[in-house]
């Protein structure tokens, strides 16, 4: 279906703002922002399908971004050094207006962690696939990100779906180990200290029964947690544990082909999300599971609608049926396109390829 391919990469080109940051999606006002997590999986699907200038200049914006804050980050690690509290009015942002001003037209949680290092994996990414030196813009925010991580990594924050913000969530851990490794890769070699305690906390605290779980103290799991093992390589794709993890996301989240958040979930109900569905896809694809694979990207294709648009979700099979409208009604029409979901999908095909 290679019209959707090509559907997938316009959206996000055509989505791509003249400051470089990738919307999250045009037709959900709430999603009016751009996102590092989001942004930073977009521009790795740029990169694979050679728009090699759309990613560039995302990763420009996220420095730049950056740069204007190195005062508080600097705060930051001043006032974890003397141990007094962070408080919300510290933490960088975690969504950003096109511009690289902060959002505040509400209240949003902004304590996340897991999508700075998600963008220091993705900066070295396009450092490999571009084939081209990283700007000293780029180098410096890299550092000053590395610093704030290795400063705030073991603090509860608020996870990938910007809830339960009391807790110490895996994928959260697993991005910023993903990022601490970049950063050693990007010739930043006292980060690995930083990575090799990441990932012995995880490996000690996030594993209950030999699977592993969606924040230290839990028992289920996340569909999330693919990222142990893509892209972040915590644990290698034939780790025990990684093993009964899939398993458990297989019997637990994969309803009638579309894959689930986690077990509890109630946002617009708790439907099936297409980009987690391309993520379990991607597992398979890596595992030799092929025929797997396809079904994911069949199912995938389903769900996009006459323009080729890809949703967040789709409400086929939802965990409480009584959430969808009081959402509906909140926030409108789940969003769609989101330019995520559209980049996880362009991943997908490439590793079928």
């Amino acid at each position: 279906m290679n019209n959707l391919k090509q559907a997938s990469i316009q959206y996000i080109l055509n989505n791509q703002a003249p400051s470089g940051a990738y919307i999250a999606c045009p037709n959900f006002p709430t999603y009016h922002y751009s996102w590092f997590r989001d942004g930073s999986f977009i521009a790795y699907a740029m990169n694979l399908v050679g728009e090699h200038e759309s990613a560039g200049r995302f990763h420009a914006w996220v420095a730049d971004t950056i740069l204007k804050r190195v005062d508080l980050i600097r705060t930051v690690l001043e006032k974890v050094e003397d141990g007094l509290e962070i408080l919300p009015q510290d933490v960088l942002h975690t969504r950003y207006t096109l511009e690289g001003e902060d959002g505040v037209k509400e209240e949003w949680p902004n304590f996340q962690l897991d999508g700075f290092g998600t963008w220091l994996w993705a900066l070295h990414q396009h450092h490999i696939l571009a084939g081209e030196e990283l700007s000293q813009n780029c180098l410096d925010a890299a550092d000053w990100i590395g610093l704030y991580l290795r400063a705030l990594w073991p603090q509860p924050c608020y996870d990938s779906w910007e809830e339960f913000p009391q807790d110490v969530h895996t994928h959260t851990l697993a991005a910023i180990y993903g990022g601490f490794k970049a950063l050693v890769n990007l010739g930043f070699e006292s980060y690995q200290i930083d990575a090799d305690q990441v990932q012995a906390y995880i490996l000690e605290h996030c594993v209950y029964d030999g699977y592993f779980v969606k924040y230290v103290g839990s028992f289920t799991v996340d569909a999330n947690l693919l990222g142990l093992v893509l892209p972040y390589q915590v644990v290698p794709l034939n780790d025990d544990r990684f093993k009964k993890t899939i398993e458990r996301i297989e019997t637990s989240l994969l309803k009638e082909g579309g894959v689930q958040r986690y077990p509890t979930d109630t946002y617009y109900g708790g439907g099936e999300w297409v980009l987690l569905t391309a993520w379990l896809g991607w597992f398979y694809a890596e595992s030799g599971l092929v025929e797997k694979a396809a079904t994911c990207r069949q199912w995938i294709e389903t769900q996009a609608n006459p323009d080729g648009e890809l949703p967040e979700q789709v409400p086929l099979v939802l965990n409480d049926p009584n959430y969808y409208l009081p959402w509906l009604r909140q926030w409108g029409e789940i969003a769609s396109p989101l330019l995520w979901s559209h980049a996880k999908y362009l991943i997908l095909r490439h590793v079928l390829k």
